[in-house]
């Protein structure tokens, strides 16, 4: 089903291809071109996520694929915080189409990591989720997802309700 939608240009083709908000989210050079992005005041939502002993790789700095584990971590703790407060909201009517991540320093183990979470942008069935990952206050990666509301069967995008963009308005970047 799901790569039935995908290569008949369901959901993840309208996603990407109609109604401005993917086309001016892949029209941007990188992350790293706004600003806001490197200062964890401007995200909403911020987390503290620790490291382990595992995400380092040989030069004791971690590796790609636990930075990858981290900006999961906060997507997914941000939308386990959406459907607490918006009780019609269910992560798994939510699909990622699209994910990014701008390397820009190191991160170091041990230490905990504060993730910021903001929403970039808001669509009509689709919006981009903005993670940073700071040490110190210092950014060392920036991540982008986009999201995609589902139809009830999965099969498609569907319009963003009331409810969810109401909430998705009040964690925009500030």
């Amino acid at each position: 089903m799901k790569g039935e939608a995908l290569n008949k240009g369901g959901f993840q083709g309208e996603a990407l291809n109609k109604r401005g908000l993917q086309g001016e989210a892949l029209k941007r050079a990188t992350m790293k071109d706004e600003p806001w992005r490197r200062s964890p005041e401007h995200y909403p939502v911020r987390l503290t996520l620790q490291t382990r002993f595992g995400d380092m790789d040989a030069n004791a700095h971690l590796n790609n694929v636990a930075i990858a584990r981290l900006v999961e971590e906060a997507r997914v703790r941000f939308h386990y915080q959406v459907k607490v407060r918006v009780a019609s909201t269910d992560p798994s009517g939510i699909m990622i189409v699209h994910a990014a991540i701008d390397y820009l320093g190191e991160g170091a183990y041990p230490g905990d990591v504060e993730a910021g979470v903001a929403i970039a942008d808001i669509g009509g069935s689709s919006y981009r989720l903005a993670v940073g990952l700071f040490q110190n206050g210092k950014a060392f990666a920036l991540a982008d997802s986009v999201m995609v509301n589902l139809a009830e069967d999965r099969s498609r995008s569907a319009p963003i309700g009331d409810a969810l963009r109401a909430r998705l308005e009040e964690m925009q970047h500030g």
